[in-house]
């Protein structure tokens, strides 16, 4: 690659380069607070884990909303994916506007030795890489630690994205620095804090952890992490 005056430039880190071919990665670097909860979601649980909606339920609900791009993501466990996919076909078999379902999970693991949780989203279900993070519990002993982690999604073809960096016990500065030493894709900017009825991003910590995401060139999700009943809220 060569610059405007015909001089050659380095060419992108491998990192940058895998990021890039990805096709969720586009979705991602358009998303706005205002995109969730009625445009996209990417972060979310059925009774597969701990949520309390049915797959089918919760894919009814993202129909209802016009939802643009889902992705469910129980705690290590990918089995409502099958159940919202085929609601979804179903729906569109009848002509009706669905979302475009993208693989997801949510797996617990270490950085700078807190316990935080990773979103693997747009994934192969079948790499092997990925079976020991999809048996219903957190994995442990090495391959707990973050990097192994993400080495596993990216194995898998995903991306690998740091959930609510706000909550946990470490500064999120710390952890989105440490997630993007390691080779992180990116975290989930936009998230609602405060938990309230329908969702909404919290004013100030979302807007720094955007900041510091984009500073670094990196990808920003959002989500509702739907426990309850309702697909708009947590």
């Amino acid at each position: 690659m060569a610059d405007a005056a015909g001089l050659p430039q380095p060419a992108a880190p491998a990192s940058l380069r895998r990021l890039n071919r990805h096709p969720l990665a586009p979705v991602l670097g358009s998303i706005t607070p205002q995109c969730c909860p009625g445009r996209v979601n990417f972060h979310c649980h059925t009774t597969c884990s701990d949520g309390s909606l049915r797959p089918e339920q919760l894919a009814r609900q993202a129909i209802a909303l016009g939802l643009e791009h889902l992705a469910v993501t129980d705690h290590h466990a990918i089995a409502a994916h099958t159940a919202v996919a085929e609601v979804f076909a179903a729906a569109a078999a009848r002509g009706e506007a669905v979302p475009t379902l993208w693989r997801g999970v949510e797996i617990s693991c270490l950085l700078e030795g807190c316990l935080v949780h990773v979103l693997a989203l747009g994934f192969d279900s079948d790499h092997p890489s990925l079976h020991p993070y999809l048996q219903g519990c957190s994995v442990v002993g090495p391959a707990l630690r973050a990097g192994a982690v993400l080495e596993a999604i990216r194995q898998a073809n995903g991306l690998a994205l740091l959930a609510h960096p706000a909550r946990y016990r470490l500064p999120f500065q710390r952890l989105i620095a440490a997630a993007a030493e390691l080779g992180f894709d990116g975290a989930e900017a936009w998230y609602d804090y405060g938990m309230q009825p329908t969702w909404q991003p919290t004013p100030v910590v979302c807007e720094a952890i955007a900041r510091d995401l984009r500073r670094r060139g990196l990808l920003c999700s959002s989500g509702t992490d739907t426990h309850g009943l309702e697909l708009r809220g947590r």
